[in-house]
């Protein structure tokens, strides 16, 4: 009788089973990120990383969206001792309104009012693996590409409590006048060059915006998400999963609107929409690898109440949707 190797069987099942699991596994609409933190973190701004010399500046590190950071003798210290050796730049870019939103980021003012955005970045500094000092020694200069003419105003990022932001579950991006340091705070800055240059005198979000619609008259504008299968969205989905913005027509505004007003509803700061504005109203939300979507259009009127059905669809269609801003 001939001797059944049952071994090569056994794998040959497991390799079946195998394959049949990924199969299950894998989504048939083609959705990567399984939830909005997933998504930011996948398709929001990403980190680039550029390693400088701190005992030999000035540097100039150049990033791949074209801003520019230069580094002066004396502005790097740790706990107020100057830094030496070799040093980690570590930052962001936001340069699009589709980035902004990727990124589950905003253009509020600290007000909430909504700020119309020229660009923002992201930096920090790190010797051996720890952050230097946020408030610099001396200020660097930052060169952030401009894409029209005219003034725009110099921002810092922070939390509700006018604190520098910290990643956490119920913190927001909000932006307020940057601290005074060495002559250098709030003030205006013309394009030259083709881009807006600055003194700043601290590293963390550090933003370009001027205000939106600024001498319109203000409303609150309130917001309903039907179908609303999360909670809505902090900074950069660090809590919640459902993200509502207004997008203005024609100016590069994402303003965020997350202050809970009843279940599922969520409205602006009060009296700070400016009423007259075009633009669109949408939310998304990513959860359990499922994603959901409505926008309309709207002209922001006075108490305005906005109703948002929230569809399922694909990660593809969130992304084109998004993309689709960068025009509008």
């Amino acid at each position: 009788m001939k001797k059944f190797n049952s071994i090569p069987a056994l794998v040959m099942i497991a390799l079946l089973s195998f394959t049949t699991a990924c199969k299950k596994d894998s989504d048939p609409n083609g959705n990567t990120a399984n939830s909005s933190k997933e998504f930011t973190a996948k398709f929001g701004a990403q980190k680039q990383s550029i390693q400088i010399n701190a005992s030999a500046l000035p540097q100039t590190i150049t990033l791949a969206g074209g801003s520019k950071i230069v580094f002066p003798i004396g502005s790097l210290t740790k706990g107020g001792t100057p830094v030496s050796g070799n040093v980690t730049v570590e930052a962001y870019e936001v340069l699009k309104r589709s980035t902004v939103l990727f990124t589950g980021a905003n253009t509020n003012h600290a007000t909430g009012a909504p700020l119309s955005s020229d660009g923002f970045i992201f930096i920090d500094v790190k010797t051996n693996g720890s952050s230097v000092d946020q408030n610099l020694a001396i200020p660097v200069k930052i060169s952030i590409p401009a894409k029209r003419t005219g003034a725009t105003q110099l921002w810092v990022g922070v939390d509700q409590q006018n604190q520098p932001l910290q990643a956490d579950a119920g913190n927001q991006m909000a932006w307020a006048a940057p601290r005074q340091a060495n002559g250098v705070g709030m003030k205006e800055v013309q394009p030259t060059q083709d881009a807006f240059t600055f003194d700043f005198g601290s590293l963390g979000w550090i933003n370009c915006d001027v205000f939106y619609n600024f001498n319109n008259p203000k409303t609150t504008v309130t917001v309903e998400v039907q179908n609303n299968p999360g909670t809505m969205a902090s900074f950069r989905a660090f809590g919640g999963e459902t993200f509502v913005f207004f997008c203005a027509k024609g100016s590069n505004v994402a303003a965020q609107l997350y202050t809970p007003n009843g279940t599922n509803k969520v409205k602006s700061y009060d009296n700070m929409m400016p009423i007259g504005s075009e633009g669109r109203m949408l939310a998304f939300s990513i959860k359990d690898g499922r994603y959901y979507y409505a926008a309309q259009e709207t002209t922001i009127s006075a108490n305005q109440n906005v109703v948002l059905t929230l569809a399922e669809t694909t990660e593809a269609a969130v992304q084109a949707a998004i993309n689709s801003l960068d025009n509008y």
